[in-house]
């Protein structure tokens, strides 16, 4: 046998010891990395109207893609799951986990405390009605034109609204007979959580 320069003997790294204990530190590992995964999803707080499916699991900061369902859900997946080859592609939205986890509390900052009121009569409009285009907003908020287009871009420059791709979008009840249509040859637009957490901290502090 082998010993060490004490006299003990040393473990051969190919007994049957040596390997059992290899296994062991592996099998612990990795459910050491299962379990916080699991807690890292357990303990997140899901945006309303998100949903994180089974069928690949996705983790905090994995890369992410949304599936806006039938049911008015974006379900979200990771980039890649093969289960997405299978639906429509004209529902797939880019996403970024900010756009799914629940925000920490707001605070009001400088560029909150530069808006307008029309600014704000905007920010309502969207949270209220979802997406929609600047001649109508201007139309349902009995607006200048030209000022919405302006206020639209303003507002989209600050991160409060963003412009919604070209693809399949639910529309509001009432404007057109199926609530899921095309994209028209507009520029719509739709609240960012950043413009949500303002308009919410806004109607919460109204008089």
């Amino acid at each position: 046998d082998r010993r060490s320069a004490d006299g003990r003997v040393a473990a051969d790294s190919d007994s049957p010891l040596s390997n059992a204990i290899s296994i062991w530190n592996v099998t612990v590992l990795f459910f050491c990395v299962y379990f916080l995964c699991m807690s890292s999803r357990d303990n997140i707080k899901i945006r309303d109207k998100y949903i994180l499916v089974n069928c690949c699991n996705p983790r905090p900061y994995d890369a992410i893609v949304g599936y806006h369902s039938h049911d008015d859900c974006i379900k979200v997946h990771k980039a890649g799951c093969p289960n997405l080859a299978n639906v429509e592609q004209a529902r797939l939205i880019q996403l970024d986990w900010s756009d799914v986890i629940e925000a920490d509390e707001f605070v009001p900052d400088k560029v909150y405390r530069s808006l307008e009121e029309n600014d704000f009569r905007i920010l309502e409009l969207h949270n209220r009605l979802g997406l929609d285009y600047s001649l109508k907003v201007a139309d349902i908020l009995h607006l200048d034109k030209r000022e919405v287009f302006d206020r639209h871009k303003k507002l989209r420059d600050l991160g409060l609204l963003r412009r919604v791709e070209k693809l399949m979008i639910r529309y509001r009840k009432g404007v057109v007979d199926n609530k899921w249509i095309k994209h028209r040859n507009h520029t719509y637009y739709e609240l960012t959580n950043k413009g949500k957490n303002y308009i919410a901290y806004y109607i919460e502090n109204q008089e």
